[in-house]
C-alpha cells in the first residue's frame, strides 16, 4: 500500500502536473463512511484480487471548507490586509490538517475492508482530495491520475455518511469521457 503523504505530512491530494497514459487498469474508488462503500470494495477486490497488473487508488473527499475560511473582510490598510490574510492562511491550513485527521481513518476502513477480499495491499493508494465541488474534485483526481475506470456508490437520498447521490452519478456520467464509471448500488 502506498499513501499520497507520510503521517507527518499532508495528505491533502493536489492535481499532478502532468497526464499520464490512461490505464483501464488503474481503478479510482471514491470511497465514503457507508455501508454501499463496503459493497463496492468486496466486489471490486474478489473480481480482481487475481489481477496482478490492477492497482486500486481509494479516494476520500473532505468535506468543503467552511465559507467564514473561504475570505477575510479585508482593510484599508495594507499591513492590516497582510496580517489578515496570513490568518486566514493559517486557519485554512489548520481546518485541513484537523479534517485530514477526522477523515483519514475512513480511508484506513476501506483499506481494511479491500485486504480483507485478498486483494494486495501493496497494489492500494490511499488519497483524500479537498472539495469545493465534489464533482470536479472526483473528475480532476480521475484525469491527473490516469485511472481508466472509476468507481462510485450511487444513493438516492444523500445523508451524512453517503457523499454519492443519484445527481453526483449521473453527473460524472455527463461530464466524464473516455474512462469507464462503474456505478454500483
Amino acid at each position: 500500500m502506498t499513501t499520497s503523504a507520510s503521517h507527518d505530512q499532508s495528505r491533502f491530494a493536489p492535481g499532478r502536473s502532468s497526464n499520464p497514459s490512461i490505464s483501464p487498469k488503474n481503478l479510482l474508488i471514491a470511497v465514503d463512511d457507508s455501508n454501499a462503500t463496503i459493497r463496492v470494495l468486496h466486489y471490486v477486490g474478489v473480481l480482481l484480487r487475481e489481477t496482478p497488473a490492477v492497482t486500486i487508488t481509494l479516494f476520500h473527499v473532505l468535506n468543503p471548507m467552511p465559507r467564514e475560511l473561504m475570505e477575510h473582510g479585508g482593510s484599508e490598510n495594507p499591513d492590516m490586509e497582510h496580517q489578515l490574510g496570513e490568518q486566514l492562511r493559517k486557519d485554512q491550513l489548520e481546518w485541513m490538517q484537523t479534517e485530514e485527521t477526522l477523515e483519514y481513518p475512513i480511508l484506513e476502513r476501506a483499506l481494511e475492508r479491500l485486504k480483507e477480499t485478498g486483494f494486495p495491499s501493496e497494489r492500494v493508494t490511499l488519497k483524500l482530495g479537498y472539495a469545493g465541488d465534489l464533482v470536479d474534485t472526483i473528475l480532476d483526481e480521475v484525469r491527473a491520475g490516469g485511472y481508466g475506470t472509476l468507481v462510485i456508490t450511487k444513493r438516492s437520498q444523500p445523508d451524512a455518511a453517503h457523499l454519492f447521490s443519484s445527481n453526483v452519478a449521473d453527473r460524472l456520467s455527463r461530464e466524464l469521457s473516455g474512462v469507464a464509471l462503474w456505478v454500483m448500488e
